[in-house]
């Protein structure tokens, strides 16, 4: 091999078997009659392809195995008589180690004391492209991106669990990539279950050969009920030959093929439900694949998938959620039984909030009856709603990393996420004012420091953070101001006009609701002394801007949604109010996903400028910061 070829091999050796397999077999040929790989010290290139190996979990496990007697013989000469190429790898476990103490302190236990990191740490992401990524869905992504990229320096895996047709779509698939990019997860590797279709079917061929799988029959009700009672299904003991038969059937998509399904054979009566011989192989003819087309007949569940995929690629470490706790005894005894490589397992508690469901069928009806706007709706869990929301992504991982992995199952109140946030944005958010058009109260402004004119004023956007700006403000002779706060008013009060200074109440009109007033500046008054600070907006002197103020509410009325709720019952009738409002002249200024402060209303998020769109006006979505919904 020449030394751009040997360079181009140094940087391919990140993946799994099947994409290594011909680098190793080049090398090994490479190496015959040699002691390095170029020349006859160790060079730069030995270290690069050395330490490529050694990263990767998968290489260095084939390597170690004697495999390839050449790479191996190589390997194992530079471990022993270079000790120095292991300085690298040390400095980086002592900077991991650092890093997980630093986590650690933040907040979040991280020292899970995680098998073989020695070897290399590859993690895996495994979301179902049937719908959008939630809030549960981020727990997950983030932790295996944090233990892959951040306390080691490991791989991440995203792979795409394309098993079912039948609820898959790319629109999903798509979606789920560029939320983990939003989120700034960005995976080493990107594949498909779908890749190993072909793998799958042959594995499944072989549990059936060696007396570990068969064809089933049996309806999904008595099948159920003879699983949760412990009761061998009559078609247990069919023969090898009958089953290879029937699974041909099956891929063939025939009427006898479609009534039946594969299970795998561990266990009639085990107290843990999960080994009473799951289903790993099912029928779907009708939905084509969004990858494969027709191609297949039947398609491999989770179960056998994840397990012969996870150890295929070469991920190390698998992390899920508790939920899944019961299946670990069955994701092993697939490796044991197929002499798989090791996979270890890691489970992490979901994050659940109260007033909150994250089941993907009941969002979706939610979607499909048009009980929301879509799957990015704010009052919706997903990513892109929370998101739409006003949550901050830097707040997002903040929250979610220092929950840590910890297994310990508590429904979290959403005050707490919210109030990450604010920490986020208040020291930046620029701050503006905002009237309710409802009822909304003129004011005339008297005296001798009333404005001749209407005049402008630079001031700052945020009272503490220079960096943010300026805004201009307009000060005239007439103003407006909310219903609430006029009606808070008596005859001679002495109030505040923020940004302004003090004025004097000389005449409220009558009636309900009140339609104006009068007040006389005092702007020498003291303003610490006043117990009201009112917002107002001049009418003169600027263009007010059109805005529509919204609110949102839990989607239900219930703390925890059992799964055998009716959800209709337990619906929020109201979940969205809207107010129209004026605000002040710099708002047109703020393009979609800005976030502001308005003054005594609190923080908002920009879902559409003044500019987008044919209507001109602002639309505003409230952001709660942990004080209220």
């Amino acid at each position: 091999m020449k030394a751009d070829e040997l360079v181009a091999v140094s940087t391919s050796l990140g993946g799994d078997f099947k994409s290594i397999e011909p680098h190793l077999i080049r090398l090994e040929k490479h190496l015959t009659l040699r002691t390095y790989l170029a020349g006859y010290t160790l060079s730069e290139i030995d270290s690069k392809i050395w330490l490529a190996i050694k990263s990767n979990r998968v290489a260095v496990s084939f390597v170690r195995k004697g495999s390839y007697p050449n790479l191996h013989r190589w390997f194992t000469y530079v471990e022993q008589v270079h000790p120095e190429i292991q300085a690298e790898v040390k400095a980086a476990d002592s900077a991991r180690k650092a890093k997980v103490q630093a986590a650690s302190r933040a907040g979040a236990s991280y020292n899970l004391a995680l098998q073989e990191t020695d070897k290399g740490v590859v993690t895996r992401f495994l979301p179902e492209p049937s719908g959008y990524l939630h809030i549960g869905h981020a727990k997950a992504a983030l932790l295996s991106d944090y233990f892959a990229h951040q306390a080691y320096n490991g791989t991440l895996r995203l792979r795409l669990d394309d098993t079912n047709p039948s609820k898959e779509k790319e629109e999903y698939q798509d979606a789920i990539i560029e939320d983990l990019a939003l989120m700034g997860i960005k995976p080493d590797v990107v594949t498909y279950t779908s890749d190993y279709f072909d793998h799958l079917y042959d594995t499944c061929l072989g549990l059936i050969k060696a007396g570990h799988a068969y064809a089933d029959d049996t309806d999904v009700e008595t099948m159920r009920d003879e699983r949760g009672k412990g009761i061998a299904s009559k078609r247990r003991d069919r023969t090898v030959e009958e089953n290879l038969a029937i699974f041909d059937e099956m891929k063939n998509g025939t009427e006898e093929g479609l009534k039946n399904c594969i299970r795998a054979k561990i266990s009639v009566d085990n107290p843990n439900k999960a080994m009473r011989d799951p289903v790993i192989y099912r029928c779907n003819p009708k939905d084509p694949h969004h990858r494969t087309g027709t191609k297949w007949k039947m398609y491999p569940t989770y179960d056998l998938a994840c397990p012969v995929v996870d150890s295929l690629e070469g991920v190390t470490h698998a992390l899920r959620s508790t939920e899944y706790t019961d299946r670990n005894p069955q994701f092993q005894w697939f490796l044991d039984t197929l002499k798989l490589r090791q996979v270890y397992m890691w489970d992490f508690a979901r994050m659940n909030f109260i007033r909150t469901f994250l089941s993907k069928r009941k969002l979706a009806k939610l979607v499909d009856t048009g009980r929301v706007w879509g799957w990015d709706d704010p009052r919706m869990p997903t990513i892109r709603g929370i998101r739409r929301r006003g949550m901050t992504i830097p707040a997002l991982r903040d929250f979610i990393l220092k929950q840590g992995p910890s297994r310990n199952v508590v429904s979290m109140d959403w005050a707490s996420f919210w109030a990450t946030n604010k920490k986020e944005i208040d020291p930046v958010a620029p701050r503006h004012t905002a009237i309710v058009k409802k009822d909304h109260v003129r004011v005339a402004i008297m005296g001798d420091e009333a404005p001749a004119e209407p005049r402008t004023e630079d001031k700052p956007l945020h009272p503490k953070n220079p960096a943010v700006g300026t805004k201009k403000v307009a000060f005239s002779k007439e103003l407006i101001i909310d219903q609430a706060d006029a009606k808070s008013f008596k005859d001679d009060e002495e109030i505040t006009l923020m940004q302004w200074g003090n004025a004097v109440v000389r005449a409220v009109a009558s009636g309900d609701p009140i339609t104006s007033l009068t007040c006389e500046l005092n702007l020498k008054g003291d303003v610490r002394a006043t117990e009201k600070k009112v917002t107002w907006l001049s009418t003169q002197g600027q263009n007010l801007v059109d805005a529509e103020l919204w609110d949102f509410d839990y989607l239900i009325t219930k703390d925890k949604l059992e799964e055998d709720d009716d959800l209709e019952q337990f619906l929020n009738p109201v979940t969205a109010t809207m107010e129209e409002a004026f605000c002040d002249e710099g708002v047109a200024k703020l393009k979609k996903d800005d976030i502001i402060q308005l003054e005594r209303r609190g923080y908002y998020r920009v879902d559409k400028g003044y500019n987008e769109g044919d209507e001109k006006k602002v639309v505003l979505f409230c952001i709660p910061t942990g004080k209220n919904k």
